[in-house]
């Protein structure tokens, strides 16, 4: 395969798909016009050029011509959304920028932007239904065999089943290590011997082998992929996921050399693009709603207990890096030295203000500033002091992995109540489990998901003291 081995077979199917997608995008804006009666001008077929080609671009950013066929319904209308919500985003921005937006019908714009994705994911969904009667009619389909008698292959048998328009027909488990210690739910697939299977592949049975191998048997599975050189199957090596750190490994390549992403960001390539601009537009909306409060909260502290009224704290941002994190005072002290102690219930360093401030969450308003600023997200890990890092860092598996990401003003284990005073191991440890699982799903919808989340569960949390 030219790009690398790694690349999933591609049909026809993939340009239909793209060319149905740039059809109904084209189409709903020519149909916007028709129902109000606007004349379509230059600017009108610009801008269908233009989203046309930015939702290409995103799309594949999103893997959506990538693994459409082999994904859930709801993951691939979620990331469909997702891209074209960006495409309104940059279609606006150029709009404003290049002065034309009064150029254009705010109508026949709206209606383009609300309705196209409806039309999108209908096509989707049609493509989906079209094709999974086409299988189950017996056409078009592709047998699957597996080489593993472990619950993975299992999985991979189920997950074909699952997925109709897949047209992948599992064919069954094939191994040679056969005991009593396979699973019990794997003995109902069992087919027969290695031998067998290449057997089969020869006889051209066979379209699909998925090899589900220990790493630690690679001479087996090295031998296993020189036989199947000699048919016509497709061939691919799942590693075995079973060491935690692997669960959500991502396949990259150096240089065309295959490797796998044990430890990365998520906000690589336009992903990173798309976090900043979250952080630029919603950051600075926010900020503006909540200036006079800032202001009023300011003036409040200043006048109720001697001190700043803002209080900066050094904590580990992207990377490791120290920041100062801006917030608002609310205790008589401003310990930001070796010795910080978290905030307790009835802790007596606390202003009567400063309790309502921290209860509420109103205290971290200035952190708004740090956002626009580039040093922290609205989402991530919530940033610890610098001496609790290097605490827990030696106490807690993979600590440090949260600092792949800016650290945010809220987050996935605070909207899940892992918020306030971790005075046990077993509750940062739990906080912790809640970043890394943020970091690995992340998506411009689990943000916007949090930050709704906050409104309703991140504030007035009874922790928070």
């Amino acid at each position: 395969m030219p790009n690398g081995l790694l690349r999933p077979y591609q049909t026809e199917s993939f340009l239909f798909q793209r060319l149905i997608d740039a059809s109904l995008i084209c189409v709903v804006l020519w149909a916007a016009h028709r129902l109000y009666g606007v004349d379509i001008n230059d600017h009108n077929v610009v801008s269908a050029i233009l989203a046309v080609v930015c939702f290409y671009f995103f799309a594949e950013v999103k893997g959506l011509y990538a693994s459409w066929r082999m994904g859930g319904i709801v993951v691939e209308i979620t990331d469909l959304v997702i891209a074209w919500g960006m495409v309104v985003m940059v279609l606006v921005m150029i709009a404003f920028m290049s002065k034309t937006s009064a150029d254009f019908s705010r109508l026949v714009v709206m209606t383009w932007f609300v309705v196209s994705p409806f039309a999108l994911v209908m096509a989707r969904v049609f493509v989906r239904v079209f094709l999974r009667e086409i299988h189950r009619a017996g056409k078009h389909s592709r047998t699957l065999a597996i080489v593993g008698a472990n619950a993975q292959g299992v999985r991979l048998i189920e997950k074909s089943r699952d997925a109709p328009w897949m047209g992948m027909l599992p064919f069954g488990i094939y191994d040679d290590v056969v005991n009593e210690s396979v699973p019990d739910e794997v003995r109902p697939y069992l087919k027969g011997a290695v031998a067998d299977l290449i057997r089969e592949a020869h006889a051209g049975k066979l379209d699909y082998v998925y090899i589900v191998l220990s790493m630690q048997d690679g001479r087996r599975i090295e031998k296993l992929v020189s036989a199947l050189a000699d048919t016509t199957a497709s061939v691919y090596v799942v590693p075995d996921m079973f060491v935690s750190d692997w669960l959500h490994a991502r396949w990259t390549n150096f240089h065309g050399i295959p490797a796998i992403m044990v430890y990365e960001t998520p906000f690589t390539g336009a992903d990173g693009w798309i976090k900043r601009l979250e952080d630029f537009f919603l950051g600075a909306l926010f900020l503006a709603i909540a200036l006079i409060p800032m202001a009023v909260i300011g003036v409040a502290v200043k006048l109720t207990s001697p001190g700043p009224a803002i209080f900066k704290q050094r904590r580990y941002g992207l990377n490791g890096e120290v920041v100062d994190v801006w917030k608002f005072r609310t205790m008589s002290v401003c310990e930001n030295g070796e010795n910080v102690l978290q905030a307790k219930q009835s802790d007596p360093r606390i202003t009567p203000l400063g309790k309502f401030l921290r209860k509420t969450s109103f205290d971290e308003l200035p952190q708004l500033i740090n956002v626009l600023q580039g040093r922290m997200s609205l989402v991530g890990p919530r940033p610890h002091a610098v001496i609790h890092n290097e605490e827990y860092r030696k106490l807690i598996h993979g600590y440090m992995l949260r600092h792949k990401v800016k650290p945010g003003i809220t987050g996935w284990a605070q909207v899940n109540g892992w918020r306030g005073e971790t005075n046990t191991l077993d509750k940062m440890e739990k906080r912790i489990e809640y970043d890394l699982e943020y970091i690995r799903n992340w998506s411009l919808w689990l943000d916007l998901k949090i930050i709704w989340l906050t409104v309703f569960r991140g504030f007035f949390g009874k922790n928070a003291y």
